[in-house]
């Protein structure tokens, strides 16, 4: 045994050349997150990749002079988390604050007053979803216009929560042009009280877009600029890839910096994403069908490229998950499918939204029958969310060779998911049953408006069952190993990704987190709390603790 591990150890120090290896971390805890979830004490890094694992003494045998030795003093190492599906390319239109995490509204107050205050004169503070009173433990309400008038008078702010309410401030409702004779925006509300007098709050989706397209947006330079913000924030939090399902009114600017970034080498995480159209009529999914010919995935590289179509494929099907819906309209089904089966006739990946049992056995359903003449096995079709998926439709997805994304939206909406759905939520979503049955499935966040960004709170969600600010809200918890390898070995297949990220392995990116806690021991409840002192893509450190 000895000398076969003399032997290869010489083969890959012969594989280098003249160069030993770039970097190598030593004197660790490697959960590598491989098939046997295997635990090192060290790897090294060559080209970006992991080139070899084993122990501390095997890994220095690799190292000359011109390598980097990272002491690791114990600490924990895990691969860089992946979210499967969210919406942060769109967020770099905004310099927006943030309330992720945040569990005390005085907190959230003191954060709006600072910002207010640093604030450029006609420039916005705005929170953009992301929260909900309902994870503020010491206070759990908004925010009142006098008590935003008080600590921001002349600065326009605007509070959205999730996407059912805005609270503005004085300025910001004149900004926003919005007074006592401005009508109703389709699908919301401009609050006025009892004298017909405003009070800073415009309520529904509608009322949450409406106010969203007054706020201005960044572009060019600045957008670049709020684009490597927004990258250096994920990294601090753990993230090194996501899915981006993009949103309401991207065009192709909203791309342009991270393609930029990309092919200047300078983008410190990978962003791969997919197109988003959302019809809503006929007409406008004739005009969606003249497109997916010329449809060319994967023409990107490893840091940004483009990987399929979704999510919310004809909008007037578009479940929601604060609202019980026990079917969707059958004439919009037959819209959506003329869309997926143009996508299957070209080979193209399909992410769908899709939440509440009725409408996940339409559209799988819809799927099989398509599946008879235009096979969609082999495309990794995937839906979004499954709040309500139960057993027997997890095999059929399986037998459709679908995966699952999995999201944690209830860490901010679990209190108000149980006054919709009732005990029903405490499935909501069901990740032990999701587990169970075997199919691939990786965890994500949807953020930035529906849930917090951190992927330690999704982690830490999926084995407590526990909200922003502890309610506990679901019971379908399964084990910090099963959601660990569902934020990264699984999502790298969902995203097309395996053979380069998810796990710690020989021929795989160097991207790893190191935390500055053991995952594996930490309390349950302090999962959430992680944090990591470094963070690797591709062997470059992109973020470390100051």
């Amino acid at each position: 045994m000895a000398i076969l591990r003399i032997y290869w150890f010489l083969l890959i120090f012969l594989s280098f050349g003249a160069h030993a290896v770039d970097t190598m971390l030593v004197n660790g805890k490697i959960v590598t997150v491989d098939d046997r979830f295997t635990i090192v004490q060290a790897l090294a890094i060559k080209h970006q990749r992991v080139v070899a694992t084993g122990s501390t003494a095997d890994i220095r045998k690799l190292a000359d002079s011109g390598t980097r030795v990272i002491d690791l003093r114990g600490r924990t190492v895990i691969p860089g988390l992946i979210d499967n599906h969210s919406h942060w390319i769109r967020a770099a239109e905004h310099d927006e604050l943030r309330f992720d995490g945040v569990t005390s509204r005085a907190q959230a107050l003191q954060m709006v007053m600072t910002r207010a205050r640093s604030a450029r004169p006609g420039e916005w503070v705005a929170v953009l979803g992301g929260w909900s009173e309902e994870q503020f433990t010491d206070d759990p309400r908004g925010f009142p216009l006098a008590e935003l008038d008080k600590i921001a008078p002349d600065t326009p702010v605007a509070l959205q929560s999730i996407y059912r309410h805005t609270f503005l401030n004085t300025a910001g409702l004149r900004a926003a042009k919005i007074d006592e004779n401005t009508p109703n925006p389709p699908g919301g509300t401009v609050e006025k009280d009892a004298n017909g007098k405003l009070t800073g709050v415009v309520r529904g989706a509608g009322g949450v877009a409406f106010v969203a397209a007054k706020i201005p947006k960044l572009h060019d330079e600045a957008r670049m600029a709020n684009a490597r913000k927004l990258v250096t924030y994920l990294n601090a939090m753990g993230l090194t890839a996501w899915g981006d399902a993009g949103g309401r009114g991207m065009t192709a600017g909203h791309y342009e910096p991270y393609r930029q970034l990309a092919e200047k080498g300078e983008l410190n995480v990978r962003v791969f994403w997919t197109t988003i159209r959302q019809p809503a009529t006929p007409e406008q999914v004739d005009k969606v069908l003249a497109e997916i010919p010329a449809l060319k995935p994967f023409q990107g590289n490893d840091y940004f490229d483009h990987i399929g179509w979704g999510e919310s494929v004809y909008s007037p099907i578009t479940t929601q998950l604060l609202r019980v819906q026990k079917e969707v309209k059958p004439d919009g089904i037959v819209q959506m499918l003329r869309i997926a089966g143009a996508l299957a006739q070209r080979g193209v990946y399909l992410n769908s939204h899709v939440e509440m049992n009725g409408p996940i056995e339409q559209f799988l359903t819809a799927y099989e029958d398509l599946n008879k003449t235009a096979p969609i096995k082999g495309l990794r079709w995937s839906f979004s969310h499954l709040d309500q998926i139960d057993e027997q439709q997890l095999q059929r997805m399986k037998r459709l060779g679908m995966t699952a994304q999995i999201h944690s939206r209830p860490l901010i909406q679990g209190v108000l998911m149980h006054k919709a759905h009732g005990d029903a939520a405490w499935d909501m979503p069901p990740f032990r049953r999701v587990q169970d049955s075997g199919i691939v499935w990786g965890l994500g966040s949807d953020a930035t408006a529906v849930t917090t960004s951190n992927p330690f709170y999704t982690l830490g969600f999926a084995v407590t069952g526990k909200m922003v600010g502890g309610h506990h809200v679901n019971r379908q918890s399964i084990t910090r190993e099963a959601a660990l390898i569902a934020h990264t070995r699984s999502n790298a297949f969902i995203l097309f990704q395996e053979a380069n990220l998810g796990s710690l392995q020989n021929g795989k990116y160097a991207d790893l987190l190191v935390l500055d806690r053991d995952y594996l021991s930490v309390p349950a409840d302090a999962i959430k709390e992680l944090k990591p002192v470094m963070t690797m893509v591709g062997g470059k450190i992109v973020y470390e603790a100051k």
